[in-house]
């Protein structure tokens, strides 16, 4: 069943605004067209659409996402996309009432997130630069393990999105350069500081991408991203990364599953709090909006710290 061209239509004015208004990202954006074309489709079948539904159509619809197997995170997900649609038709007069207002969402807990321990996110820069002075790795494989180990300095030493990594520009290489400034959710922009390590990662980085170019390609125009892709024109894409991570993980001795972009972005902001820092400067930092959304960082800390007392503390139960 597809969508019927009225909702198509207001999708897309609904997806305008967030661009213009709030400056959603281009992933934000599709996440909302396809949570919001299901939603579509489900009341097409009913032979209702975005400008009839009640609020028993969207009960239903939950109800059904439920039946398909939906995590309770996943219905959240839609049932806040389906809010702030009928918030959008409201404040457009397109419709005079909001069936989602007086909806509930499901329970959630909030789940605390995936972390390396600092000795295992070390276990995987000591074997990505390893990989970079393989004796037997070809020009291309070097250039590839170089870049490799140049992302994970860079994201272990920034904390940032994969998305941000990924789309650095050229010039966050400066040699001089001792912050970046980094285009986040919403445009919007942050400065953040670099190491030693990861500004030195960079210019071993950019001097061996020089010397490995294959020669018909030394006289072409630079790129203007830091991490272009070694094929089509563009950068490095999240999910290229991510798997190379995945494998330099499994040549760490580390389980694959548990490692992504994401969590070490998570190690990054797990052990600045567990070394001390100001949660209002990891929140910076990390580009968050709200700090709730750092605050579950603390917990991660919490945890350990009762580990730490349940292990060694001597009057702790044995």
């Amino acid at each position: 069943m597809r969508t019927t061209p009225s909702d198509t239509k207001l999708i897309n004015l609904f997806l305008d605004m967030l661009a213009a208004e709030q400056g959603a990202g281009d992933n934000t954006l599709d996440a909302y067209r396809r949570d919001l074309t299901d939603f579509s489709e489900f009341l097409g079948q009913a032979g209702q659409n975005f400008t009839r539904a009640g609020t028993d159509a969207l009960r239903d619809y939950l109800a059904d996402l439920d039946t398909r197997g939906f995590k309770s995170s996943s219905v959240a997900r839609r049932l806040s996309a389906m809010r702030h649609l009928f918030r959008f038709l409201l404040n457009e007069r397109i419709r005079a009432d909001d069936p989602a207002a007086i909806l509930s969402g499901p329970k959630r807990g909030r789940g605390l997130p995936k972390v390396l321990s600092i000795s295992d996110v070390d276990r995987m820069l000591t074997r990505a630069k390893e990989l970079t002075e393989a004796e037997n790795a070809s020009p291309q494989q070097r250039l590839r393990a170089v870049r490799l180990y140049c992302l994970l300095e860079v994201l272990y030493a920034t904390g940032l999105r994969v998305s941000e990594l990924v789309a650095l520009p050229l010039s966050a290489a400066r040699r001089d350069a001792r912050m970046i400034m980094v285009r986040g959710k919403g445009n919007k922009e942050r400065l953040v500081p670099l190491n030693e390590a990861s500004r030195q990662a960079m210019a071993d980085y950019l001097a061996a991408m020089e010397a490995l170019r294959p020669e018909k390609k030394k006289n072409a125009a630079a790129s203007k991203w830091l991490f272009p892709s070694f094929g089509e024109s563009g950068h490095l894409t999240r999910q290229h990364f991510a798997r190379d991570l995945k494998e330099l993980a499994a040549a760490s001795g580390l389980a694959p599953r548990l490692v992504s972009p994401h969590v070490l972005r998570h190690a990054f902001a797990s052990h600045l709090l567990h070394n001390g820092a100001d949660l209002r400067i990891v929140q910076t930092l990390l580009g968050h909006t709200d700090i709730s959304t750092t605050q579950i960082y603390t917990h991660v800390v919490e945890e350990r710290l009762k580990s730490l007392v349940r292990d060694l503390h001597p009057l702790a139960e044995k």
